[in-house]
């Protein structure tokens, strides 16, 4: 009878304190109010038992009771800040409750404990990724009453760190903190004698400075005034990071001191030569990556590593050839993976997924840092052991976050041509670790971050000297590459363009009609009218390439030739820059190459004014490509070159010809005597 009574007996106890919450009588509310939070501690189930008996309202109901005793809003605040340690759906409930607010009220109590209480609970909710952490903008005396108490106490040096670092997320927000006078607080929080104190405030700094050159510039002049530790004795704030990255200090201190250091860099605080990167930041990180170090750590380090290197060329070569970095970042991709069939329990089997997934997301953001720039980096990278194979796993991986790192890292080493043509070609031709399959099952319906990247990749792979080329055409790029052209994402439209500039280069007659078909005339139109001008080049880059070899000029223009030179002459007549103008006249030059292509120029005399125009243009690029074109329509060798000859002397284009030879500039010389023998010799 034992097991069947003993349940019985705790849901009485149960009811009776939860029905004391609601007694008018002050005592005993508080003395249920102390075996709830006790019942509560360290049990998941209790705390899912008390949220779904509709406590927390009562709770809510007390803390905003001006005649309550603060004791019982301090008890009734650390019984919330429990509940809060439970679940992600136990947070999640507190939130759309809207404990949040309420909570916030008590910042500014005159009550150090119930404040102390206050600020434990809000930071426990403030780790979840969608607490309304905004909130403590909403009033303009939050964090400046925020900030004033971390002169209270060790317990709101803690708290206060930690939710200004959870809610600091946009620029407004990050020049607000520094308007109220954050820096010289976490100045003074980084000389503490308590390492979480300070490993809070590091992690508030970073959020601080990370992506903004204004904060960054105060941070770096920043100087720590009132000292706890001796060595700190008025150390600015980069030299207090440095100091903090020593070797004698916690692993996890180095790290969060690094990524300071990492973000102030990047928001151009100082330079990648500056001593603190070269012989502190950049040799300590590379060293948490190690195996001696705790996985999420290593992945951390990476992370922040990849960061580091990202855009400067010289620390990608000075991290490659750092304490064996490649072959550690390596290691990170041999994690061992747990499967669905073993026996661990649920949360330690969810824990290792996520392990895994962060060192390998970590490791190929790092190699894609590494290999963005330097040819033998990125051999390097790509004949470490089995890399290909782990890539190939990487693009199906479950987890969003290491298939669209993966990607990066395909992105950085595909810009290799020199691999494109080697190393790469056994992994892309390989039936069993072919790099584009799952790169192209990933253009299907992917969210647009992972579509940038995976089809800027694209773009590489489709190259004339690709053995990916092939393949990847005949599992159907070109429709989906005409259909990336059609988004409102400019980097898309971008992207597939580019790809398919890259696809018509030197292809095959079917292959360039079958772009030109699926594209259609009026896209094409369309992206000739794009606003953005990258976009706008790569589609003149486009018809360049479609428009090459005379029996594709001419099977081309025979089918949309009217289309073309429209479209040309829109580009011509446009307000547009010189380069983009040259890239226009550089296609009526492909068309001039062409045998029964000629006469579409030859037929309009709007067009071959155009050409006079651009001959004595002042921009000498524009003046060549002109030329240009008149050397392909008068040439000699071809059938009715007498007949064009004699029309273009009669505009007048050999007289200014004659004009042009006397010029200094040597490629504009050779252009115009070229053009010149070929009038002369017919």
């Amino acid at each position: 009878m034992l097991p069947v009574k003993q349940p019985f007996m705790e849901v009485e106890c149960y009811r009776s304190y939860i029905d004391d919450l609601y007694s008018s009588n002050m005592d005993k509310c508080m003395e249920a109010i102390v075996c709830l939070k006790n019942s509560v501690i360290g049990s998941n189930r209790q705390k899912s038992s008390v949220l779904s008996q509709g406590v927390v309202p009562r709770l809510m109901q007390l803390l905003g009771d001006c005649s309550v005793p603060v004791q019982m809003k301090t008890e009734a605040t650390v019984t919330l800040g429990s509940l809060a340690k439970g679940t992600d759906h136990h947070v999640q409930s507190l939130i759309e409750l809207g404990i949040v607010p309420l909570l916030l009220t008590g910042v500014t109590s005159s009550d150090q404990k119930y404040t102390e209480a206050t600020l434990r609970c809000l930071s426990t909710i403030f780790q979840t990724s969608n607490a309304p952490v905004s909130l403590i903008f909403m009033d303009s005396i939050i964090v400046p009453c925020l900030l004033n108490l971390t002169t209270q106490s060790v317990t709101c040096q803690v708290c206060v760190p930690a939710i200004l670092a959870a809610a600091c997320k946009t620029p407004e927000q990050q020049g607000f903190l520094i308007q109220e006078g954050a820096v010289p607080v976490l100045a003074q929080l980084l000389c503490s004698t308590q390492s979480l104190v300070q490993m809070n405030a590091l992690t508030c700094l970073a959020s601080l400075c990370y992506q903004n050159p204004t904060v960054a510039a105060c941070v770096a002049q920043a100087r720590c005034l009132e000292i706890q530790e001796p060595c700190f004795v008025d150390k600015s704030m980069p030299d207090l990071l440095f100091m903090l990255m020593a070797q004698d200090r916690p692993s996890e201190m180095q790290l969060a001191a690094a990524r300071c250091i990492t973000f102030l860099h990047r928001a151009g605080a100082f330079s990648a030569d500056d001593p603190k990167i070269l012989y502190r930041t950049l040799p300590c990180l590379v060293r948490l990556c190690k195996k001696d170090r705790p996985p999420l750590q290593r992945a951390q380090a990476a992370e922040t590593l990849a960061y580091l290197t990202e855009v400067d060329i010289e620390l990608q070569r000075t991290a490659s050839i750092s304490n064996h970095l490649v072959p550690t970042l390596s290691d990170l991709l041999k994690y061992p993976r747990v499967h669905a069939a073993s026996r661990l329990p649920v949360a330690i089997f969810e824990q290792e997924l996520k392990i895994a997934a962060e060192l390998r997301q970590a490791a190929f953001r790092a190699f894609a840092s590494l290999g963005a720039n330097d040819e033998d980096i990125r051999k390097k990278i790509i004949e470490t052991d089995n890399l290909m194979e782990h890539i190939v796993s990487g693009l199906q991986d479950p987890s969003a976050k290491v298939r669209l790192a993966a990607i990066r890292c395909l992105h950085s080493l595909s810009r290799s041509v020199q691999q494109l043509r080697t190393t790469f070609q056994r992994s892309f031709c390989s039936k069993d670790h072919s790099v584009w399959r799952p790169l192209m099952q990933l253009l299907q319906g992917a969210s647009d971050d992972i579509l940038t990247v995976a089809s800027s990749t694209l773009c590489n792979l489709l190259l004339e000297f690709s053995p990916s080329k092939e393949p990847i055409l005949e599992s159907g790029a070109v429709d989906m590459l005409c259909e990336l052209t059609r988004r409102k994402d400019p980097a898309l439209r971008l992207n597939g363009i580019w790809a398919l500039m890259n696809m018509a280069f030197q292809a095959e007659q079917k292959i360039k009609s079958q772009i030109l078909n699926t594209l259609g005339t009026d896209q094409m139109f369309r992206l000739l009218s794009d606003t953005e001008v990258d976009v706008l080049m790569k589609t003149l880059g486009l018809l360049r390439n479609l428009l090459s070899t005379k029996s594709h000029i001419d099977y081309i223009m025979n089918l949309h030739g009217n289309q073309i030179m429209q479209a040309v002459v829109l580009i011509l007549e446009g307000n547009h820059s010189a380069e983009v103008k040259e890239q226009a006249l550089c296609i009526l030059a492909n068309i001039g190459d062409g045998d029964s292509a000629k006469e579409f120029i030859m037929s309009n005399e709007d067009v071959l004014k155009k050409l006079q125009d651009y001959m004595a243009h002042s921009n000498v690029k524009l003046q060549v490509a002109a030329i240009f074109c008149i050397s392909n329509l008068v040439w000699r060798e071809e059938s009715g070159a007498i007949d064009r000859q004699a029309r273009l002397k009669e505009m007048g284009v050999y007289k200014q010809l004659q004009q042009l030879i006397m010029t200094t500039d040597t490629l504009l010389f050779d252009k115009v005597k070229t053009a010149m023998t070929q009038f002369s010799e017919a």
